[in-house]
């Protein structure tokens, strides 16, 4: 399955689709670690065809489609050559962060779907661009978010919109890793652009946004850090690098932080780290006018939830502690699987996109005002394009 690539969630979806008549003919945009997850799970659609795959490094789209065993597909060195000869329904767009625009823009501008990996891009300036070439191709766009797929996750949003948290004013989120650095081209500059605000962060900000609405964002006060990626003492070999060739290399954030304020009179304490000497960050707090809920942290948090919530209320006059369990998803399938599923049903049914641009443009908006703002060494405005 799909999700035996990333960390194991919890899902919930009741019912999978199938098309009657044609395969969708499907597209993989760079073949590295994420496409892998990609790969297992189109192959449990018997609605879908791999019919074409890209890659910068020659050889790897071929070595790639043997290992899971996609036949007939055709070949190419680049996005565009593969869409300029190519009639395909979609494409999961799996490069690194700093080439998510270019393919996506020219993919919709060709006419196709586009499923686009997380972070949606490196910058704000990429993600409007991304936008409005979504916007004039009218095709569908959906960002990969998993983590919205499970349960526990639609718990909380549930809970706020329910309207028992009451007016939600303060919101404290982020997740950690004691050391959870990854290598390859996550940690370089000029391939991923930014690193765990990016990796994890964007996660972290969805959990949250996405529960109570996807407010604007208006200011930001932000912080970025890169004590331990630089450090070959902290820094973990891999099998093209010792940790002093990887410490050199490192060029992102390992550790980040942002006070936003959002439309509605809400404020947003936001930390995020792949290393430190901490075991968590803190859990996450949505604090409303009637009652406050607690979300648990994780180990080494990747878009999930540790463990029971708690909704603390009043009630007749008494301090309340209600405990919420985790719930548990039966369907066989995993989030990666769900993920993709969603893409492709909204596809077939002509439905929005499950993760709309949109929303993820505020996302990206505040990891791109972080990193500006920790640059300047003050609170700045953020300030979004129309499109």
């Amino acid at each position: 399955m799909g999700d035996t690539v990333l960390s194991q969630f919890t899902q919930a979806f009741d019912e999978e689709k199938k098309i009657s008549g044609r395969k969708l003919k499907v597209g993989i945009i760079g073949c590295g670690w994420i496409a892998e997850a990609h790969a297992e799970s189109y192959k449990e659609m018997d609605d879908v065809e791999i019919v074409a795959a890209a890659d910068l490094i020659p050889g790897k789209a071929e070595a790639f489609c043997a290992r899971y065993g996609f036949e007939g597909v055709h070949f190419y060195p680049s996005h565009k050559e593969m869409l300029d000869s190519e009639k395909l329904d979609a494409v999961s767009v799996c490069t690194y962060n700093a080439q998510h625009a270019a393919p996506t823009i020219y993919a919709l501008d060709h006419g196709v779907n586009v499923l686009l990996e997380k972070p949606f891009t490196v910058t704000l300036d990429e993600a409007v661009e991304v936008c409005r070439a979504e916007k004039r191709s009218g095709k569908l766009l959906s960002i990969g978010f998993q983590p919205r797929c499970d349960v526990n996750m639609q718990m909380i949003k549930k809970i706020v919109e329910s309207g028992a948290l009451g007016k939600v004013y303060y919101i404290q989120t982020g997740g950690g890793r004691r050391r959870g650095i990854p290598n390859s081209t996550f940690i370089e500059k000029g391939t991923a652009g930014i690193g765990a605000l990016g990796d994890i962060g964007c996660y972290s900000l969805d959990m949250v946004l996405n529960a109570v609405g996807y407010p604007k964002p208006l200011t930001v006060s932000g912080y970025k850090s890169a004590y331990f990626g630089t450090n070959p003492e902290y820094a973990t070999p891999d099998r093209f690098h010792t940790a002093e060739e990887n410490a050199a290399r490192f060029g992102v954030d390992d550790f980040a932080a942002g006070f936003i304020r959002l439309e509605n009179d809400i404020i947003l304490d936001f930390r995020i780290s792949w290393a430190m000497h901490m075991d968590t960050p803190g859990d996450t707090i949505i604090l409303g006018t009637k009652a406050g809920l607690r979300i648990p942290s994780t180990d080494c948090w990747n878009g999930s939830v540790g463990g029971e919530m708690t909704l603390y209320h009043d009630l007749a006059g008494v301090r309340m502690e209600e405990k919420i369990p985790i719930l548990k998803d039966k369907s066989g399938h995993g989030l990666f699987y769900k993920k993709i599923r969603g893409f492709l049903d909204a596809i077939i049914d002509g439905t929005p996109a499950p993760v709309p641009s949109s929303q993820i443009l505020y996302n990206q908006a505040i990891i791109d005002g972080i990193c500006k703002s920790a640059e300047l060494g003050h609170e700045i405005e953020i300030r979004i394009p129309e499109i």
